[in-house]
């Protein structure tokens, strides 16, 4: 063993101190932390001969890096649809690393971690009202769960004109038509690497000028004109920029006249089944084939955690997609069933560990009031933007998501706002374009956020629209 990995490992439990420490220290000073950094910077370090150890690293990184990091985990970052986490999901993510599991196989020999991953997945389904009829796994976030459910969509249109597209290819296969409204980015980007084609996206208009769910008489339009050909229908429950739900219960009558594949890209939004209040957004979302949800967003754990819900009865679809084979040192074909086959990753990290932790740590009524708490401070930060004559929401407050603008300015000054608001570090939003004007939208997410933000986040959009000369 290599002398300074020796030393580390006799100083361990000072070295996990250290490392717990800081994390304290960041998290509980999360208030003060700057929402955003110094812009790019230049980095360049030299690899080391002989390493410096683990204490003298973290130095440096406290010393180089740390006074860097963004408060993305706090109350007032509302720029991405980012959730900060949990106590509990930070103490299961803790746990990763140090047991450092493999989920593979849900039966036979090897560890637990994939019978976690299976439990987990039948909590999330608890939570979110969805019947067993699901199964799921956990990916990266919501780009590779649109991936995973639209691969297998693929491979199903495939069927659907008797091809195996997973093992033929694509060449001769009528292209499959993927419609959609207001699709999140990581679903068209799915379609660029499936081979399917950005292009082939077919866009349904909106049910209003104001409205990003899809006219339903517009798709049943486009469905008839298809002539009973098969299709992806992706349909949105929180659309990104302004949180407006497709109308499920409707397409769910449509799925008795037409053949296509149905896919919900739910990454934030299905977390409004645990509310009693909004669940009717989702009402008839059980019919669909597919969801995607994003766990790293309103379930509040840490980064890069999401999970696809496919229905079991698509299971040959999905494993004739994602098999593992000519790898016979897996024993993939032994009859058990295997996440190796069942998603895009063969190497993955327990991320199922920090989902159970919080699920269980907080229940359906800790995540009620975490959903109901964001959505009452959206409501109320868009009654305030809509009652100062300065300002102008762009779309309805539908859910957690306040897309507004700055009347009578041009978009080289509205980026001045932006600029003076983000850089005073207090609170961070995002530029977006809806009905081709430029504006800002705000996320709220977080366990973390109160009232007294929304009341701080006010103070700081006044005070640089003064600093831009608005009165």
């Amino acid at each position: 063993m290599d002398s300074m990995m020796q030393k580390d490992l006799k100083r361990l439990d000072r070295l996990l101190g250290l490392a717990l420490d800081e994390s304290l220290d960041f998290l509980k000073g999360i208030d003060r932390v700057s929402t955003t950094g110094p812009g790019t910077r230049p980095y360049a370090r030299s690899m080391e001969s002989k390493g410096l150890g683990g204490e003298q690293v973290l130095q440096e990184f406290l010393a180089r890096f740390r006074p860097h990091m963004v408060a993305s985990t706090g109350p007032r970052y509302w720029g991405f649809v980012t959730g900060g986490s949990t106590p509990a999901a930070i103490m299961g993510d803790w746990l990763v690393p140090a047991y450092d599991q493999n989920p593979q196989a849900v039966q036979g020999q090897g560890d637990v971690s994939a019978q976690i991953e299976v439990e987990t997945i039948h909590l999330f389904l608890d939570l979110l009202r969805l019947p067993k009829t699901f199964g799921g796994g956990f990916v990266s976030g919501a780009m590779m769960s649109n991936f995973t459910c639209l691969a297998t969509a693929r491979q199903w249109v495939g069927q659907e004109y008797g091809m195996d597209v997973a093992q033929q290819g694509l060449h001769g296969c009528p292209p499959p038509r993927v419609l959609g409204s207001s699709p999140h980015s990581s679903s068209i980007k799915a379609l660029s690497l499936l081979g399917l084609g950005r292009d082939n996206f077919i866009h349904i208009p909106a049910m209003a000028r104001d409205r990003e769910a899809m006219d339903m008489g517009a798709l049943e339009e486009r469905l008839a004109a298809m002539d009973g050909g098969p299709c992806i229908l992706v349909s949105s429950a929180a659309t990104v920029n302004t949180g407006d739900f497709d109308d499920f219960a409707r397409i769910a009558e449509l799925r008795s006249k037409y053949r296509f594949w149905w896919h919900i890209d739910a990454a934030f939004g299905g977390l409004v089944a645990c509310s009693p209040k909004y669940c009717h957004l989702l009402q008839g979302w059980e019919g669909a084939d597919s969801i995607t949800v994003d766990c790293h967003k309103w379930l509040n754990v840490p980064y890069e955690n999401a999970v696809f819900l496919i229905k079991a009865k698509h299971r040959g679809c999905q494993m004739d997609t994602f098999r593992n084979s000519h790898a016979p040192y897996l024993g993939t074909d032994s009859g058990t069933i295997n996440f190796l086959n069942l998603l895009p990753e063969n190497s993955r990290r327990l991320k199922a560990l920090p989902v159970w932790f919080t699920l269980l740590a907080y229940g359906r009524e800790g995540y009620r009031a975490l959903v109901e708490n964001c959505i009452v401070l959206a409501q109320d930060l868009g009654r305030r933007i809509q009652s100062d004559p300065r300002l102008e929401l762009l779309a309805p407050v539908h859910l957690n998501i306040v897309p507004f603008t700055v009347r009578n300015l041009t978009d080289r000054e509205l980026d001045a706002f932006l600029m003076d608001l983000n850089g005073r570090g207090k609170l961070f939003l995002t530029p977006t374009v809806l009905q081709k004007r430029k504006g800002f939208r705000a996320a709220l997410v977080n366990w973390r956020t109160q009232q007294g933000d929304v009341d701080l986040a006010m103070e700081e959009i006044r005070t640089s629209l003064m600093a831009i000369g608005v009165d």
